[in-house]
């Protein structure tokens, strides 16, 4: 399942209440709910950020949320913005 936030608020909002109640976080935006579904928690500044016309500045972005557990809408923008 995937679940798009338009910001960090929805984005903590949709973690927390899957994390918080049993689940658990993984790589890359996906974490388990307490009843093993998986969900990919998609903010829309991260969609945004990896298909960039700039691949540099894509690819930045994505190798940044490479190291992720839950997305840090900051990091990635401040990645995509790096050496522009």
């Amino acid at each position: 399942m995937t679940k798009q936030a338009k910001n960090t608020i929805c984005l903590d909002r949709y973690w927390n209440e899957i994390v918080g109640n049993g689940g658990e976080e993984s790589a890359c935006g996906w974490c388990k709910d307490k009843w093993g579904l998986s969900w990919q928690i998609t903010p829309l500044a991260l969609t945004k950020a990896i298909t960039d016309p700039d691949r540099a500045a894509a690819k930045r972005a994505f190798d940044a949320m490479m190291q992720m557990k839950k997305i840090d809408i900051a990091a990635i923008e401040a990645a995509a913005l790096r050496m522009r």
